[in-house]
């Protein structure tokens, strides 16, 4: 009945068919319509689950998402049941969805999701780098200049960085990751997440561009980065005092020592000139 319709986004698997829930099962085969990005990937993996899709399926990727989402709203607001899946993980993850979400939601139309696996957080619990926080950034810029400038805006993050990367790209990204960040930070080069040949690399950024140098990686690649270190505290007035006292006990001139501390801790000479001489009143 009209107003009973809803989107449902499927979670699908990574690569093991597996990994697919039961909920993912249930809606493939119950769904009015099934938009799909790829409708031969789903024909296969609806075959490995032993699951016949009932409904009607239509293709939504990249190339077609914009004319046809108001079909799809139009859909769920008959009553029918719609279900997006995308060719592995969440839709709207770097996946076409996100569209498709929001107008939904513009429409009123009811919107859940049937969780599944993910490649942003298997990708990070894998790693062993530091997974309490993280944050995804997804694909990079294309050409080289808006990646490197992307990657020097992101060069002080302080938490563990997610991305996706195409196999043909991922040297270039490398070499830069390592530019931005230095060479010995942590990193690991997640490959063919639960599939045949997963493989996952975890070295510094500048191994992990030699290695991907070397010979072009095959596969769906998530690279994950650790963060940059915490950046120290500022000393206090009473720290740059003593650093100072402590020059001047070993022979350096005020002035000397003033502009020594100074340097050594990134600060203006004023700044500690008027820690070791406070302003009157202060």
């Amino acid at each position: 009945m009209p107003g009973e319709g809803r989107l449902v986004l499927l979670g699908a698997p990574l690569g093991d068919p597996a990994d697919a829930s039961a909920r993912l099962r249930d809606t493939l085969a119950r769904a009015d319509v099934v938009a799909a990005e790829d409708t031969r990937r789903l024909a296969r993996l609806a075959r490995d689950l032993g699951v016949a899709v009932g409904g009607r399926i239509v293709s939504y990727f990249e190339g077609n998402e914009e004319r046809r989402t108001p079909e799809l709203v139009e859909a769920a607001l008959g009553g029918a049941l719609v279900a997006l899946i995308t060719d592995a993980g969440m839709p709207s993850v770097s996946d076409p969805g996100y569209r498709l979400v929001r107008a939904a939601l513009d429409a009123g139309v009811p919107v859940t999701a049937a969780p599944g696996p993910s490649a942003v957080t298997t990708a990070l619990a894998l790693s062993g780098l530091p997974t309490d926080r993280f944050c995804f950034e997804g694909f990079l810029p294309r050409s080289g200049g808006g990646r490197r400038s992307r990657l020097r805006a992101l060069a002080a993050e302080e938490r563990t960085l997610v991305f996706f990367e195409a196999p043909h790209r991922v040297a270039a990204t490398l070499t830069d990751l390592a530019a931005a960040f230095g060479p010995g930070r942590p990193a690991a080069l997640c490959r063919e997440l639960t599939k045949t040949y997963e493989e996952v690399l975890r070295r510094p950024l500048g191994e992990l561009a030699a290695w991907a140098a070397a010979g072009e990686p095959r596969g769906e690649i998530t690279l994950v980065v650790a963060g940059a270190p915490a950046a120290a505290a500022p000393p206090t007035d009473a720290e740059l005092r003593a650093a100072v006292a402590e020059l001047e006990a070993a022979g350096t001139s005020r002035r000397d020592a003033v502009a020594a501390v100074a340097a050594e801790h990134g600060l203006r000479r004023r700044h500690v000139y008027n820690a070791v001489h406070p302003p009157a009143g202060a």
